[in-house]
């Protein structure tokens, strides 16, 4: 495996993709608070799409960056948020769990990038992000249940324009969801794998002579 460099190139095709599903996100919302329900499935839906192409793109050419370990989900929870915020305002969702648990991993993201930031702790170096300094790894339940957050929100946008009544299926995902949430938040908490720090310095007694 190549040694991690100071600076990597973060302008890939992958990263630029998901800048876009960032940009995506405040549009999707907008569509669905003022009822322009057709094109919030199709925004929605090209998010979805995006987010798998990034993930197939960066591991078949290699073209994976620590940014992109931050920004992807980042997107994710951006879309979320958005997207919670949004239905919730029309009744449709209950958000408080969503919210907590993603507000809570923003403050632990924001920490352990300041106190992994290699020296010289600066604030334009904070907001860097060519310098590595931490690796948030996502548990296995947090995919699951980001990919379950994604089925509800897409069920709830799909709603309004399929001529069926979906209200039995949201429920039951709303309970199922609820559940994946708060377990996904206590597994960043109690997994030694989910942020792995980048810039330690090396153990003072390997460089000494033997």
């Amino acid at each position: 495996m190549a040694s991690l460099t100071r600076t990597r190139n973060i302008y890939t095709i992958p990263n630029l993709l998901t800048v876009s599903r960032l940009i995506a996100a405040p549009f999707i919302g907008y569509c669905i608070l003022h009822g322009y329900h057709g094109w919030a499935l199709g925004l929605f839906a090209y998010a979805g799409i995006s987010d798998l192409l990034d993930g197939w793109i960066a591991r078949k050419w290699n073209l994976g960056t620590v940014v992109g370990t931050i920004i992807d989900p980042l997107a994710d929870k951006t879309l979320m948020t958005v997207l919670t915020v949004t239905l919730a305002m029309q009744g449709s969702l209950p958000a408080v769990i969503i919210l907590g648990r993603d507000v809570g991993l923003g403050i632990s993201a924001v920490y352990y990038r300041w106190i992994s930031l290699p020296p010289p702790k600066t604030f334009s170096r904070y907001w860097d992000f060519s310098l590595p300094s931490a690796e948030v790894r996502p548990t296995t339940i947090s995919k699951y249940n980001t990919a379950l957050q994604l089925g509800l929100m897409g069920l709830t946008t799909l709603a309004p324009v399929v001529p069926l009544d979906l209200a039995t299926s949201l429920t039951v995902m709303q309970y199922v969801v609820a559940t994946t949430t708060i377990w996904s938040g206590a597994s960043y908490v109690y997994s030694k794998d989910a942020v792995k720090i980048l810039s330690q310095p090396k153990d003072s007694n390997t460089d000494k002579p033997q």
